[in-house]
């Protein structure tokens, strides 16, 4: 690729779904996981949302327990392994999805609406299991203690909130 550069792991989540294979597969897994241990932090440094983030999680669900309600069933409504997502779709409002295996809503096809996310929880059973065994509810319910809402609020305002995704490593 002598003058070509490689395309971003962001970049290829797009094409991803309909890809298949290991580009759905193991493109995903490395996005949605990349991005799931840069929202986390010290339960002690979790923090709230930004102004502008609590703005927009107010106008799109009511209030941040409605959101988090939201959030929850489709974590814990998730049959098998997959994630549950919060992000900014087209029209720039928030909204929650789930997703099987390694889906995330930057795929093209994954999701009904795509979106850009912003913050993501695993609900495969390898990130939960030795402390939680099959209580999921309680595995999400705890998690959102370590959510780092000073890095989800700056993914937001840079990057989601102007309708583009958020870049991770690799």
């Amino acid at each position: 690729m002598a003058g070509k550069e490689a395309p971003s792991i962001t970049d290829l989540q797009k094409g991803a779904f309909k890809a298949g294979g290991p580009t759905r597969n193991a493109g995903g897994g490395h996005y949605n996981h990349a991005l799931f241990w840069k929202t986390m932090g010290p339960a002690k440094e979790s923090g709230s949302p930004s102004p502008a983030l609590a703005k927009a999680i107010d106008e799109a669900f009511g209030s941040m327990d409605e959101m988090k309600a939201k959030f929850n069933a489709a974590a814990t409504g998730q049959f098998g392994s997959g994630w549950s997502w919060l992000g900014v779709q087209a029209d720039g409002k928030l909204a929650v999805v789930g997703t099987p295996n390694q889906d995330n809503p930057l795929m093209e096809g994954a999701t009904a609406t795509p979106m850009n996310v912003i913050l993501g929880c695993d609900v495969w059973e390898h990130a939960y299991y030795l402390k939680y065994q099959n209580r999921r509810p309680e595995y999400v319910e705890n998690w959102w203690n370590v959510v780092n809402w000073g890095y989800v609020s700056e993914i937001y305002d840079k990057y989601a909130s102007k309708g583009m995704p958020v870049p991770v490593e690799g």
